[in-house]
């Protein structure tokens, strides 16, 4: 199979996990459910998620079945990408392992960018747009710690810039570090 075919088919497993993902943390932060993008996230979500729900119980605002569905999706890829490349390992758990680690990069991906839409947002003014009240939403149990330590100067507010930076620095540490134990 063709290198663009498989570059296609990783980019929409990726979106898929990345809404998957997105529904867990809403349903985490009990964000606003009637709002109209929760509702098409959980519309896309819902036949895979759904369905695990009989395994995977919740517990309290923790959707397993979510986090299940995201690490099958992603574990589902990588079948996939190695089958093509005719070097599908002989056990497949390593690769499972593989796809739970991945989803932390995915995670680190959703609050840099939901961090970005809400601090432009805020320069633009739309802050009462349904998607931006809702990315605040997601974003604002990780953004709390900040603000409470790092006071605005001013009007500017740098907690944005410092959580960001705590990301990136997750993101070239961490990351590497969890992937070299796989």
């Amino acid at each position: 199979m063709s290198g663009g075919l498989i570059d296609i088919i990783r980019l929409v497993i990726d979106l898929y996990v990345t809404v998957i993902l997105v529904r867990l943390l809403l349903q985490l932060v009990q964000a606003d459910f009637f709002n109209p993008i929760s509702q098409t996230i959980f519309k896309i979500t819902a036949p895979i998620v759904e369905p695990l729900h009989k395994i995977f119980p919740t517990f309290g605002k923790f959707n397993t079945a979510a986090l299940a569905a995201a690490i099958l999706v992603k574990w589902s890829f990588f079948i996939i990408w190695f089958g093509f490349q005719s070097a599908l390992p002989g056990q497949l758990v390593p690769l499972l392992l593989v796809a739970a680690v991945s989803l932390i990069g995915t995670l680190i991906q959703i609050y840099f960018y939901g961090i970005l839409i809400v601090a432009i947002s805020s320069w633009v003014g739309t802050t009462n747009h349904p998607t931006v009240r809702l990315v605040n939403q997601v974003i604002d149990p990780y953004m709390k710690p900040f603000r409470s330590v790092i006071p605005p100067i001013g009007m500017i507010d740098i907690s944005p810039m410092v959580a960001i930076l705590v990301l990136m620095v997750a993101r070239a540490q961490v990351l590497p570090a969890l992937n070299g134990i796989f």
